[in-house]
């Protein structure tokens, strides 16, 4: 019996909570740190997403859509062919606005063909594909805007036809920041960290 019940307590993940010790520094303040809980002598970070974190995801997933679908209507007919004859007869009046780029050999279907590709292939990275990935299809993306607004400008359009265009410029740029801002505070959490690790080398050198 005694056996069995060795055998049964070996089976059994240990689970208690990590010391204030253990912790990096100022994880004994509450909310600086996740909780920590230890599973068979290793330690797990139990913490849910960030509100951060969700916006950061909410907003990639949206504008990936939004832009996949956007850059659809530009390459083909299939999805509407109202939306998709409008695309040509306006990237023609961009074209007419540019002489330069016929110039270097970029005609209005070329054009409109770039920049659809671009939309769908930078939706997909979006939506799909995690990590930096996202923020260089953001960035990307966010050229694009700039390139359209200039373009709608260019011919005089009025607000209601390139407002989507400004709204989703906007957006673009509050999910870079918010995803940079992110980036950025894990370095300083570790630097802060190092900075106390070689503070304590450097007391215990003097101490000796």
């Amino acid at each position: 019996m005694d056996a069995a019940q060795q055998r049964g307590g070996d089976q059994r993940v240990a689970i208690s909570a990590v010391h204030p010790e253990a912790l990096p520094p100022d994880a004994s303040s509450p909310g600086n740190h996740p909780t920590f809980i230890q599973f068979s002598g290793t330690r797990v970070a139990a913490n849910m997403a960030s509100p951060r974190t969700i916006t950061i995801v909410a907003l990639s997933f949206a504008l990936g859509l939004f832009f996949v679908f956007m850059g659809t209507i530009k390459l083909t007919p299939r999805l509407s062919k109202d939306a998709y004859s409008e695309m040509k007869r306006a990237y023609k009046s961009y074209a007419k606005a540019l002489p330069g780029l016929k110039k270097i050999g970029i005609s209005s279907v070329l054009l409109r063909k770039i920049i659809g590709s671009l939309e769908v292939g930078c939706g997909v990275v979006l939506t799909l594909v995690p990590g930096r990935p996202k923020d260089v299809a953001n960035f990307l993306l966010l050229l694009v805007m700039l390139a359209v607004l200039f373009f709608h400008q260019l011919v005089g359009d009025p607000l209601k036809r390139y407002a989507h265009a400004l709204v989703f410029g906007i957006l673009l740029t509050c999910r870079l920041l918010i995803a940079r801002q992110s980036d950025d505070r894990p370095e300083r959490e570790d630097s802060r960290e190092e900075q106390h690790i070689n503070d304590q080398e450097k007391n215990k050198v003097k101490q000796s």
